[in-house]
């Protein structure tokens, strides 16, 4: 059953997404937003203490379940110390470097209401510090946040309500091409929550029946390492997440259809279930291709870590500059989106995953015999050595 993905829904659910900010230990709201779309396409949503969420769409029976994960928590920065001036150091939250911080204009969450401002390095103006400028080192040390109000001191600063530990969130800034290119931040991993939500949209558009439950997971505090560490149920034999795939020179990843990640810095995706996804790719005629990503790691990481029993993968959308100014094509989008749609309603290949101890009959295998090769002529083997030399 090939699912149909709506482009507009799509786009319109990132399209709001963006428009809340919610860095990594500020994302109340953006768990209200998800819940109440959640309702709305059908799905009774359930949150953790803090806010993870977890629906569930249900199969043809509850063992064995799949999972669809990703995270609603973004980048941002928090204020380390207010400085005599009145100005704000910073400390990121999640990785990210301070390059991309300057000049971006921004939001201080503080007890008593937000104030805009911008993130500047110390020597901000030519006029002052002449060639200084373009030799001031890059790092957080080196910037410091400018609040749009009336203050120039510490002790105007803290008057205004502002404190050391408050959020700062970074404006995304977001642009869509007529041409399918979306240039914005938190493209990761705003894409990813807007291609679950347009998923789901597909499957209760089409009445989908599944051959499982579908545990569709949203969680708060990926970007910073956490991730599904505790809001996966033992009911889970497989889980599917669904972030960034970094474009880069040196990597295989692409803006255009799907990238399915082999490893991340924990090590290998699951053979049978990355398997499972790229004969899926090429039933569906969804255009892929595969990635190994060495500085990356993702909720299904958190997972694995926090000791759940799991078989894990990773489909991904190429961004250009991840973690800086990013960029997206909407063909990845939907492709990735068209993919979870297949891989949902599927069938069950690996009936043993149906309990989480069992005996080793119906275990899996891998495939460990030479493969077939072609048996050159000996004059097709000499015209191959005489054109290697040349």
């Amino acid at each position: 059953m090939t699912i149909d993905i709506d482009q507009n829904y799509l786009l319109g659910q990132l399209k709001a997404l963006l428009a809340i900010s919610s860095p990594t230990g500020y994302t109340d709201e953006i768990v209200h937003y998800c819940s109440r779309e959640l309702e709305r396409l059908g799905l009774h949503p359930e949150l953790t203490r803090r806010g993870a969420i977890r629906a569930i769409r249900q199969g043809s029976r509850r063992r064995g379940a799949r999972a669809m994960v990703t995270h609603l928590d973004t980048l941002g920065a928090q204020v380390k110390f207010i400085k005599d001036n009145g100005r704000l150091e910073l400390v990121p939250i999640g990785h990210w470097s301070a390059r991309f911080a300057e000049g971006a204009r921004v939001t201080i969450f503080s007890s008593k209401g937000s104030f805009r401002g911008t993130i500047l390095p110390l020597k901000a103006s030519g006029h002052t510090f002449n060639d200084e400028v373009d030799t001031l080192p890059v790092g957080w040390r080196y910037v410091e946040l400018r609040i749009d109000a009336l203050t120039h001191s510490l002790q105007e600063t803290r008057a205004l309500g502002i404190d050391v530990g408050d959020t700062v969130a970074i404006d995304p800034t977001p642009e869509f091409l007529d041409n399918g290119f979306i240039n914005s931040r938190h493209l990761d991993n705003k894409a990813g929550v807007a291609i679950a939500l347009a998923a789901i949209e597909a499957l209760e558009r089409a009445g989908a029946a599944t051959p499982v439950d579908t545990h569709w997971l949203f969680t708060i505090a990926e970007e910073v390492g956490v991730g599904a560490s505790s809001v996966i149920t033992a009911d889970v034999a497989s889980m599917l997440a669904i972030d960034n795939g970094t474009t880069a020179p040196g990597q295989n990843s692409s803006e255009f259809g799907v990238t399915i990640a082999m490893a991340d810095q924990s090590g290998p995706f699951d053979y049978h279930l990355t398997k499972k996804l790229v004969d899926l790719c090429k039933v569906e005629e969804i255009p892929y291709q595969k990635d190994v990503f060495r500085y990356y790691r993702s909720d299904s990481a958190s997972a694995i870590e926090a000791g759940h029993d799991v078989r894990t993968s990773l489909v991904t959308f190429g961004v250009d500059a991840s973690h800086g100014y990013e960029r997206i094509h909407t063909d990845a989008l939907l492709s990735v989106a068209k993919l979870v749609g297949a891989f949902a309603v599927s069938p069950v290949e690996i009936q043993r995953d149906l309990q989480p101890i069992s005996g080793v009959e119906g275990f899996t295998h891998q495939p460990t015999e030479l493969a077939d090769q072609p048996h050159p002529t000996p004059a097709e083997a000499k015209a191959a050595s005489r054109a290697d030399s040349d």
